[in-house]
């Protein structure tokens, strides 16, 4: 994976200019969107695509809880995202706790970053999702179909897909 999103693109010109940047209140728009996800009967009405992932800081031991969309495949849930800082905190071989609207559960994740996979995935998120695609800057064809130049150029921006699968 590269940053230098002015590699050739072997799929051709992207659409969009690439995922959207995190806004500078990003921790504040956290914390109201896991106060709704919490909310007696609001939760599942807001929580419809969204999870809040419990991540414990490597270094810190902090407890961070990341509200991010999910899309449901093959047994697992996958959340597309660009390797932000939190990412480094998941790791293969420790549980994450998961937050599906009800009381939290537990799961193992799994980064992944290579091309295939992520552009593989990426597919698969961008058709459940169309908003979520928007904002990790995926487009579609004029078939409706997610724009592969574009998943292209945000897996060159640093993006990867977690895997959850719930325990």
């Amino acid at each position: 994976m590269t940053s230098d999103s002015s590699a050739t693109n072997p799929y051709g010109t992207p659409s969009t200019p690439g995922p959207e940047s995190p806004l500078a209140v990003q921790g504040a728009v956290n914390r109201l969107v896991g106060m709704l996800l919490r909310a007696p009967g609001l939760g599942s009405i807001v929580g419809r695509r969204l999870l809040v992932l419990h991540v414990v800081g490597r270094k810190s031991g902090k407890r961070y809880d990341i509200p991010v969309a999910y899309t449901r495949h093959n047994g697992a849930l996958l959340i597309g995202t660009l390797t932000r800082p939190w990412v480094k905190n998941i790791r293969r071989d420790v549980p994450i706790r998961v937050s599906l609207g009800g009381p939290p559960r537990t799961a193992t994740a799994e980064v992944l970053t290579d091309t295939d996979t992520v552009m593989r995935l990426f597919e698969v998120i961008a058709r459940d999702n169309r908003r979520n695609a928007r904002f990790n800057g995926i487009g579609f064809d004029a078939a409706g179909e997610p724009n592969k130049a574009d998943i292209y150029q945000t897996w060159q921006q640093g993006g990867a897909v977690i895997r959850l699968t719930l325990i």
